[in-house]
């Protein structure tokens, strides 16, 4: 039994009028890289204790750790901002406060995302 009115279910549209499945599936799948990228970013780090500054860039400029930590980053701003959207859209009530939020955070994904990649990619490949 279908509880959608006849133009909801023509539209494909539920009560967040929006389609919401593509968002659902994009975070399913980001936490479900971000397990084994967490995990390998956490034990690389705890390898990496006591080593000094070349050992780390040394490290990084690898290109299999390069393309680990990249794909970790994005795929952690990417899971943040569509969590934090989630989470801004079901808590706050006023449109003009919750379009603000969601702007200042997916301006926060973005910049963050953007300046983790170029700081990874500045060690990997010298200033």
């Amino acid at each position: 039994m279908d509880m959608r009115t006849p133009l909801a279910q023509a539209r494909g549209l539920g009560p967040a009028k929006s389609g919401g499945t593509s968002h659902w599936w994009a975070q399913r799948l980001t936490s479900l890289a971000l397990v084994p990228l967490m995990l390998w970013f956490v034990v690389a780090v705890i390898s990496l204790i006591g080593a000094d500054h070349g050992a780390f860039v040394a490290w990084v400029s690898e290109p299999g750790t390069l393309l680990l930590l990249v794909l970790t980053i994005i795929s952690l701003f990417y899971h943040l901002d569509q969590g934090m959207q989630v989470v801004v859209e079901d808590y706050i009530h006023g449109e003009a406060a919750k379009l603000t939020v969601l702007i200042a955070v997916k301006g926060f994904s973005y910049i963050g995302g953007i300046a983790s990649l170029l700081a990874v990619l500045r060690v990997a490949f010298g200033s």
